[in-house]
């Protein structure tokens, strides 16, 4: 497996967030090392995991079995929807590791980071239907490339919806026309956050 898919897999085993320094001791190592081997792509060997999980008293391997060099492990949130209709509220965020192969993102990057969660509602069929599984880029801090599909969270509510932005506004449209566009002015835009860009989109047939 990949070293650099090994922070996340730990974190998400033992419940807490493991960082790269921590990573470096359990492994007799010092942090650059370990920050030079993910620059590099490096493969993490299999006594260099069992020495991880018995410093961290955790058992990870079935979790590393069967992923390929392509493949991508995000956060992954079964139980948090983002609406496609007229809002939905976060139900939960607990989270599971996922994993992806990387042709399932649209112009993939390691430098950025990705979740996945549920849509819920019509309103952009047929791009993305009820229920579906989205991959999202989180934004950072990036200017709203118009009429891209976002995941933002508006007034304590999230959508997925298409964006564009004029100078002082916020266009928000659907694919289905049976919605009507909104428009965001510019005394409510603080309430405007954008959590990221709909690059993937999984469909359960």
């Amino acid at each position: 497996m990949k070293l650099k898919n090994l922070t996340t897999l730990l974190s998400n085993a033992l419940g807490t967030h493991i960082n790269q320094s921590m990573l470096a001791t359990s492994l007799g190592i010092t942090r650059q090392t370990i920050s030079n081997r993910i620059k590099n792509d490096s493969e993490l060997t299999v006594s260099e995991l069992a020495k991880v999980e018995k410093y961290f008293n955790v058992n990870i391997t079935n979790q590393a079995k069967g992923l390929s060099s392509s493949d991508v492990l995000i956060d992954y949130y079964p139980d948090v929807f983002a609406s496609c209709g007229n809002g939905a509220i976060v139900f939960s965020e607990e989270k599971e590791v996922f994993s992806i192969p990387q042709k399932m993102f649209n112009n993939y990057s390691r430098s950025k980071k990705y979740s996945m969660i549920h849509s819920r509602g019509d309103s952009m069929t047929p791009f993305i239907c009820d229920d579906d599984k989205i991959i999202v880029e989180h934004s950072d801090g990036e200017q709203i490339i118009d009429n891209k599909v976002y995941v933002f969270c508006y007034k304590n509510e999230f959508f997925v919806k298409r964006l564009s932005k004029n100078v002082d506004e916020v266009i928000i449209k659907s694919d289905n026309p049976s919605y009507s566009t909104r428009i965001i002015k510019e005394d409510d835009l603080n309430e405007l956050f954008i959590l990221g860009m709909v690059v993937g989109i999984i469909r359960t047939v």
